[in-house]
């Protein structure tokens, strides 16, 4: 698995474990639809970081919290 995939994976599990949706975190954090969107689908090839952490801060977690789920355990995790 992509890390992009992964990190697409975990915000979408945040989200329903959060009852909130794609379009309200958005609006929350003022990111275009696009640049989720990109984030969020398939053929994202990479992640930014800075993107990321906007979206930690918008669920309201720490990047510890965000990042501690076995998605990022797998050491097959492809990081390129």
């Amino acid at each position: 698995m992509k890390l992009s995939t992964a990190v697409a994976l975990r915000i979408s599990n945040i989200l329903r474990d959060k009852n909130m949706s794609q379009y309200k975190l958005e609006r929350k954090i003022a990111m275009p639809h696009n640049t989720m969107k990109t984030l969020m689908g398939e053929r994202n090839s990479g992640v930014n970081l800075k993107t990321v952490m906007q979206i930690i801060r918008g669920l309201e977690m720490t990047a510890t919290e965000f990042f501690n789920d076995p998605v990022f355990e797998n050491p097959d995790l492809e990081i390129d």
